[in-house]
């Protein structure tokens, strides 16, 4: 599952946050990917070139496995599950940058510097449908693309192709389709920050109990459809922060509301999807944060030319319990 969010502070600087919510315990932690880096690939024998440096989510099994990020020209990009929807392609295309589905993260971090110029690339790139050795399936993923004008897409690929389609919500999630979760926003016009106001039947005056009445219907369960519509809501409604320090904390706190702690959405095998990390994009600013679901304290990660220029990635682990502030 998953849920992402873009978000514009007051200064009008351009944030990408999302939930990583996955049963399989990835164990991902910052990671600086360095300008000029080559990759292998499941996809082609030769791999393929990255230009820019890029901070990342992600972790090292025999290769680079990665899922969201910002690189130095400004753009964010997070991969999600699409799970019944996605449809690649059966064999490589000659003339064109085959990848696997799990590989495109590294693509467009690596060499897209602006939402305008992966639209225009995009069609350059033949995603295969070639599994995952670490889950051994074609993972059915889908992305969300911003840059720091505020510019954002999904990219989704079914069987009828690659769908490159503007995100004016701003928000995204698992399936159903995109296109889908707009309309269904529709169902949803009455919600408001403010109460409602009295209402009449007949001779019987009907008063809301305290604040918040405008927010009645808002689904609270863990369906990508309902965490689309809760994401949407809160984001639209959050005050602007004036900071850095502050934008991150606001979408720490949206993310709050769309959250799965262990053991409230189970599959029927004794499986149990949650919230392993939430990770937050400065795109302005040029860093990563990210937010562990076993120590909540936030990881910085920023884009130096110290990193940006080294030979190797850099990783920087992070701890595996709470940490606290103590004062006594």
């Amino acid at each position: 599952m998953c849920t992402s969010v873009m978000y514009q502070n007051a200064k009008g600087n351009w944030f990408l946050a999302r939930t990583m919510d996955f049963s399989f315990e990835l164990d991902g932690r910052p990671v600086v990917i360095p300008r000029n880096f080559h990759f292998q690939s499941d996809a082609n024998e030769a791999g393929f070139d990255t230009k820019l440096g890029f901070g990342v989510a992600g972790r090292n099994l025999n290769g680079y496995i990665l899922v969201d990020g910002v690189n130095e020209a400004g753009v964010g990009a997070a991969t999600l599950y699409f799970d019944g929807l996605a449809k690649f392609a059966d064999q490589r295309e000659h003339g064109k940058t085959d990848l696997a589905p799990h590989e495109v993260i590294n693509w467009i971090l690596g060499n897209i510097t602006s939402v305008a110029d992966l639209k225009e690339k995009i069609n350059d790139v033949n995603i295969v449908a070639i599994a995952n050795d670490l889950f051994k399936i074609v993972v059915p993923l889908h992305w969300i693309v911003g840059d720091k004008s505020g510019d954002c897409v999904v990219l989704e690929q079914d069987k009828e192709g690659m769908h490159v389609m503007d995100d004016p919500a701003k928000v995204m999630t698992n399936s159903p389709d995109f296109q889908w979760h707009l309309k269904n926003l529709n169902n949803y016009v009455q919600l408001k920050p403010t109460s409602h106001s009295a209402k009449a039947y007949g001779e019987f005056k009907s008063d809301a109990y305290g604040l918040g009445s405008g927010a009645l219907g808002l689904p609270g369960d863990y369906t990508s459809v309902s965490r689309f519509v809760r994401a949407a809501f809160i984001r639209e409604n959050t005050d602007k922060a004036d900071t850095t320090g502050g934008s991150i904390n606001a979408l720490s706190h949206i993310l709050n509301s769309v959250e799965i702690p262990k053991g409230v959405k189970a599959d029927n095998e004794g499986g149990c999807d949650y919230s392993q990390y939430r990770g937050y994009m400065s795109l302005d600013e040029g860093a990563y944060y990210m937010q562990p679901y076993d120590d909540q304290t936030i990881t910085r990660v920023a884009l130096t030319p110290e990193v940006l220029n080294a030979s190797e990635p850099t990783e920087y682990p992070l701890q595996k319990q709470q940490q606290f502030n103590s004062v006594n």
